[in-house]
């Protein structure tokens, strides 16, 4: 204690250890304790254990659990992906389904105009719409399985070739006019073509295999000879240095190939198939016809004329029209579509078959030769 002041000093040995302490690398327990982190103190405690190894074994079960997480997140989004699929697939074909029934009930419950009662007497009608051709819709088959229906209906008054054609494959056209005379020739039911927008070519070589030809006046008839279209490449092919290595077992095998010149010879033996092919039609016209078509030098000549002209060439019986036809033949506007319906599978396929094949290059089983309105 010191007298003078009147207070006690405590001693300074603790304060002088711990500075002996921190001098000698020796901790203090009362002012370094075990709540000052090592990171403060700068310092790792005298035979504390290494975790090097426990850090690393943490890191790996770390990584491995979150590959798992990343892992599962994929299955799981592969699966929902998968189950929407699924149900865009489910709900396409329910639609589908459902427009297939809707279609069936209405064509049921709500006819299209002019369709009557099987019992009831009415107009037989076969369509010959768009191009006629093997491989399309107005082809000989469908045609000819549609008058054989009409021709067997006991309550058809009259068989009606509706057409709307320009024409289109020679063999296709001969194959109806045929069955048309041949039932024309049995005379149970008279036969009428009915033109509407366009029967030429081919289509008028059908129709006029009729018993009466009724047409509007604006509608375009005619169009009797043959054609053949085709393109020249020859020179094109030179310029782009392209060798065209076809290899044939006859002289004139290739004679129609476009990338190989067409001499003088070649084109006078394709006219004359041409000019015979043409003479087939005009007397197949002319046996339909008889002595209704008016001595012209024009009338084979593939001209096209309207219904008003094509009258006057005797082409043509009467101006008018379906409706007019049916109240005519039956004292109403009723008639009956024979015509084979088409599978909308089978219509698809062959359009889409059709133009990849056009648009390819590719070969189809269409004769070069066309009876068909250009």
């Amino acid at each position: 204690m010191n007298n003078d002041e009147g207070r006690f000093d405590p001693p300074p040995r603790r304060r002088l250890d711990a500075q002996n302490d921190t001098a000698t690398g020796r901790e203090d327990r009362w002012t370094q304790g075990p709540e000052v982190a090592k990171s403060e103190r700068g310092e790792t405690l005298a035979g504390a254990p290494d975790d090097s190894s426990e850090t690393l074994r943490e890191r790996q079960r770390l990584a491995q659990i979150e590959m798992m997480d990343r892992w599962i997140g994929g299955v799981l989004t592969e699966q929902r992906r998968s189950r929407r699929w699924k149900l865009f697939f489910r709900l396409l074909m329910l639609t589908l389904v459902l427009a297939l029934l809707f279609f069936a009930l209405y064509r049921v419950f709500f006819p299209t105009s002019g369709s009557v009662a099987p019992t009831q007497k009415h107009l037989a009608l076969v369509e010959v719409h768009g191009v006629i051709a093997g491989d399309a819709p107005a082809n000989a088959e469908r045609i000819i399985k549609g008058l054989d229906r009409a021709w067997e209906a006991d309550s058809a008054a009259a068989i009606v070739l509706h057409i709307d054609s320009p024409g289109g494959s020679p063999v296709q056209s001969q194959r109806v006019y045929a069955e048309i005379m041949r039932l024309r020739e049995q005379g149970d039911k008279p036969i009428i073509a009915v033109i509407e927008d366009i029967g030429a070519s081919g289509a008028y070589y059908i129709a006029s295999a009729a018993d009466t030809i009724v047409a509007s006046p604006a509608s375009l008839v005619g169009s009797i000879g043959v054609i053949y279209a085709g393109f020249g490449f020859q020179e094109a092919i030179d310029e782009l240095g392209v060798e065209r290595r076809v290899m044939t077992a006859g002289e004139n095998k290739a004679f129609l190939d476009p990338f190989q010149p067409l001499d003088d010879e070649i084109a006078a033996f394709w006219q004359g198939v041409l000019e015979q092919t043409h003479q087939q039609f005009i007397d197949d016209v002319v046996a339909g016809r008889g002595d209704r078509l008016v001595q012209s030098d024009e009338l084979f000549s593939g001209l096209i004329w309207s219904g008003e002209q094509a009258i006057e060439l005797g082409l043509i019986d009467e101006l008018g029209s379906l409706e007019q036809v049916a109240r005519a033949q039956v004292d109403e506007a009723a008639w009956e579509n024979y015509t084979p319906r088409l599978d909308p599978f089978e219509r698809f396929t062959r359009g889409f078959t059709g133009a990849a094949a056009e648009l390819l290059g590719v070969e189809t089983t269409r004769s070069p030769l066309r009876f068909e309105a250009r």
